[in-house]
């Protein structure tokens, strides 16, 4: 029986990439297996020589045509530009990477890094799709080759050398995989090589759900307000061609994560395995407790598919994590304006709480003044009791924690 051309193409552009870096680790997880019951295993793209799967891409795509291009461009604000400047440097061609204003320096240091001379970054825009089009304006200019982060058919080829090295480590097709999804390059090229041999959970952040829309309308459709918290999958519109590859997928297969819970996962992984994952590379280990009772028995691979973390994100992810949780709320108190009255309410407090906010306005025109609170505990059930004893001690409060206006003016 002839192969498919697609696995065969995807093959070859694995050995191709032999040539530039070896192939990421297929890591058996001893923590996840006994959680959920399952013979659990991580492919580790935070572990490829620019800490993402976006370098497999960008190398395929290079080489096809790197004999009739001398420059190549794209516009990214991260994993991709880093992928296509170290591509640049090993291939010794001119690369022009466009990125937002309000792209964080680390990772324009780290693009350039990777690219060197070879490389010219042009930061503009303060949003990206102001971004790409002056890229693919310069690119037009220049007569140079756009390169695509997702919606390339050599980019998605590429990206299915994730598929192709998960089966010779593994030693056959998994039972069951869990992908992330943004532009779905990664996710239609892994499924484009495995087909139906396997059962498949595709995962978007509840911010950028594009796949699910565009299943539900049978074509691709533009999100209307993205969240950018996971910067590596916030995309708006999924792409045509990786659309084209994924559209028969059963819509049920495709699942949404909450960018506040996923950030449970990055520290988890962090304080316990000792792997540091960016927000997309965390979505396909916290979507297993999703599908628990679909993958107990079964052999399961999880992609993690980038670990560029900027550590200076580290306190946010924190306190996204405990509001999750319900480990940290917060809430305004009206605070009568008595001598005393801060005495009772701090005595009302148990042994684990912790404030870890406190601002109080006193107008010494008014009976009582209002105290943002921030509080901290070992246990979200404290909070019931917490604040049963705020109310018994005659405090009035309101609770903000899930109030997304209120939070980002105030915290």
């Amino acid at each position: 029986m002839a192969l498919d051309p697609f696995v065969v193409s995807a093959r070859a552009a694995t050995i191709a990439m032999r040539d530039v870096f070896p192939a990421t680790p297929l890591l058996h997880s001893d923590l996840l297996s006994q959680r959920f019951g399952a013979d659990v295993w991580l492919k580790r793209e935070d572990l490829s020589p620019v800490r993402s799967y976006k370098l497999r891409g960008a190398f395929n795509a290079m080489r096809k045509v790197i004999n009739s291009n001398e420059a190549f461009v794209c516009a990214s604000a991260g994993n991709h530009a880093q992928g296509v400047a170290f591509m640049c440097r090993y291939f010794g061609v001119k690369g022009v990477v466009f990125m937002p204003v309000t792209t964080p320096e680390q990772k324009v240091m780290k693009t350039q890094m990777f690219g060197g001379s070879h490389v010219e970054i042009k930061l503009i825009g303060d949003y990206f799709d102001e971004t790409l089009r002056a890229s693919q304006e310069y690119c037009a200019a220049q007569d140079a080759y756009f390169l695509s982060p997702f919606d390339d058919e050599d980019v998605i080829e590429g990206q299915a050398s994730v598929a192709v090295e998960i089966e010779e480590q593994l030693g056959r097709v998994p039972d069951h995989i869990i992908l992330p999804v943004g532009g779905g390059g990664l996710s239609a090229g892994t499924y484009s090589y495995f087909g139906k041999k396997c059962s498949y959970t595709f995962v978007e952040p509840t911010g950028a759900q594009s796949l699910k829309l565009a299943i539900e309308a049978g074509m691709p459709v533009t999100v209307s307000k993205v969240d950018t918290f996971v910067d590596g999958a916030a995309v708006a519109r999924i792409g045509e061609r990786t659309f084209a590859r994924l559209k028969e997928i059963d819509g049920a297969d495709v699942m949404h994560l909450d960018e506040d819970r996923i950030c449970t996962t990055i520290l988890e992984m962090l304080n316990v395995e000792g792997i540091v994952l960016e927000p997309a590379g965390a979505m396909s280990i916290e979507v297993l407790s999703e599908v628990a009772d679909q993958i107990k028995g079964k052999t399961v691979v999880c992609v993690a598919s980038g670990g560029n973390f900027d550590f200076e994100r580290l306190p946010e992810v924190k306190e996204r994590a405990q509001r999750y949780s319900g480990l940290k709320k917060y809430f305004i108190l009206r605070l009568p304006q008595r001598p005393g009255a801060l005495k009772d309410f701090l005595n009302i407090l148990g042994p684990e709480d912790n404030i870890a906010r406190f601002e109080y306005l006193k107008k010494s025109a008014r009976n009582f003044g209002s105290v943002l609170i921030g509080i901290e505990t070992s246990d979200p059930n404290n909070f019931d009791r917490l604040f049963l004893k705020i109310e018994a001690g005659g405090f009035t409060f309101t609770d903000i924690t899930n109030d997304e206006a209120l939070t980002q003016f105030l915290i």
